[in-house]
């Protein structure tokens, strides 16, 4: 019986030893291998972040380190040039506007001069508030205007939202003619329009400019009309637009006393010049007496024609370019239209093919019933607020206004006036949006 029970114990503890044996066995092929000793001079290696976790990770079904994606490296731009030029821009705060005084020097700027007497103070203000309304570059003011206006023009430009004020500095002038009888001048047409003609001589430190009348608005930057001036060859000095669109019904060619240009004349509404060109010109005032100078002209040829001449100024710079036609340019009627080009069935194709560029409410369409088209676009102008926005502020309510004009000629064809404020409004919006705050950054 004790040999039974002494053979028991030793089964046992053999069976024992060989359990020892068998488990440290698996665990010696479980353990992992001894890490590699790094050399001395070998720089120690950084910890890998971890990734980040999204909201709700850890709740995830299977969740867990083996379960993290991980994005690919985003690639970066090469450090250069480019690169610092991108980081600036990128500094800028959506939706601000880029320094205009830091892009452009003062001999770039685009200078607009106007003339207002009489009771044309809100027309002016109306017509300046549309040339900053979309322009991109920084222009130059010059208005010519009364004692008796100068205070209220000044302060209402300075009242001004900051964001328009940037783009341009304005300069109030007296009314003042150089040359012959100030009275005779200021009386030629309407209160002293014929200052326009006196530009050349004032403004002699000024290489370029665009007049225009106070009637005028325009639909498109300012930039663009000014661009007209690199299409000048040598002997061009200025540029003006017909004054009708069929010569045979127009105003000169049936009723006109004096020598006009071409076979319909011109209209001085809208009037491009470069100055330089003009004081350093020699001029023919008949087809026989040459080399006057344009101050040296103009008085001679008002007292040579003042009965025959109905128009004032216009008239006389009709006159000028009649005995000089090599020194005008003629561009099309998109950028002077008038009341003429619809009033009796649409005559300006590049106005029907591109849109009005610059309106001009002559004949006083601003303010009576007779045009309700050229009224409501000038309303629109003057009343849109100008922090609001303009889609919704100025071309909704317009295109309603307009659909109370189809009685009309004007009124008919209301692409040709809204074309190219559409085409204005989304560049605009590019620029200052999608561009300023980035497409990645619109939602």
């Amino acid at each position: 019986m004790k040999l039974r029970n002494k053979a028991a114990a030793l089964l046992l503890l053999a069976l024992a030893a060989l359990l020892l044996a068998l488990l440290s066995l698996r665990a010696g092929r479980a353990a992992p291998p001894a890490p590699l000793t790094r050399p001395a001079s070998a720089p120690p290696r950084r910890a890998a972040p971890a990734p980040a976790r999204l909201p709700g990770w850890s709740a995830l079904p299977g969740a867990g380190p083996s379960a993290r994606r991980r994005r690919p490296p985003r690639l970066r731009p090469r450090a250069g040039r480019r690169g610092a030029v991108s980081l600036k821009k990128s500094a800028r705060r959506p939706g601000e506007l880029r320094s205009f005084q830091a892009e452009l020097p003062p001999e770039l700027w685009i200078h607009l001069a106007v003339v207002a007497c009489g009771n044309r103070l809100e027309e002016t203000l109306v017509m300046l508030k549309s040339a900053v309304l979309f322009s991109h570059r920084k222009m130059q003011f010059h208005i010519f205007t009364e004692e008796s206006l100068k205070p209220e023009l000044d302060k209402q430009l300075r009242q001004w939202p900051d964001s328009y004020t940037k783009k341009f500095e304005h300069r109030i002038y007296p009314i003042t003619f150089s040359a012959g009888n100030p009275q005779e001048w200021k009386k030629l047409f309407k209160p002293c329009a014929a200052q326009r003609l006196f530009l050349p001589v004032i403004l002699k430190d000024v290489d370029s400019l665009l007049y225009v009348d106070t009637d005028v608005l325009f639909l498109r930057p300012v930039d663009d009309i000014w661009k007209l001036l690199r299409q000048f060859n040598s002997t061009q000095l200025a540029a003006m637009a017909p004054e009708h669109e069929i010569p045979k019904i127009g105003w000169y060619s049936r009723f006109a006393r004096h020598p006009f240009y071409g076979s319909a004349g011109v209209n001085s509404g809208v009037m491009l010049m470069n100055l330089t060109r003009i004081r350093s010109a020699q001029f023919k005032n008949s087809m026989i007496s040459t080399g006057l100078a344009w101050e040296d002209m103009l008085y001679p040829l008002y007292q040579k024609y003042k009965n025959a001449i109905t128009w004032g100024d216009q008239d006389l710079l009709n006159i000028i370019f009649y005995f000089n036609p090599e020194c005008l340019y003629v561009f099309p009627c998109q950028w002077n239209y008038r009341p003429d080009h619809c009033m009796y069935g649409s005559n300006c194709r590049e106005a029907e093919r591109e849109g009005v560029s610059v309106l001009h409410g002559n004949r006083g369409v601003y303010h009576d019933e007779k045009q309700p088209t050229f009224k409501a676009l000038y309303e629109a102008i003057r009343d849109f607020p100008f922090q609001d926005n303009l889609f919704q502020s100025m071309y909704y309510p317009l295109q309603l206004k307009f659909l109370e004009t189809v009685h009309t000629l004007c009124g008919r064809i209301p692409q040709v006036f809204l074309k190219q404020i559409e085409k204005t409004m989304k560049r605009a919006y590019e620029k200052h949006v999608i561009i300023h705050v980035g497409p990645n950054q619109m939602h």
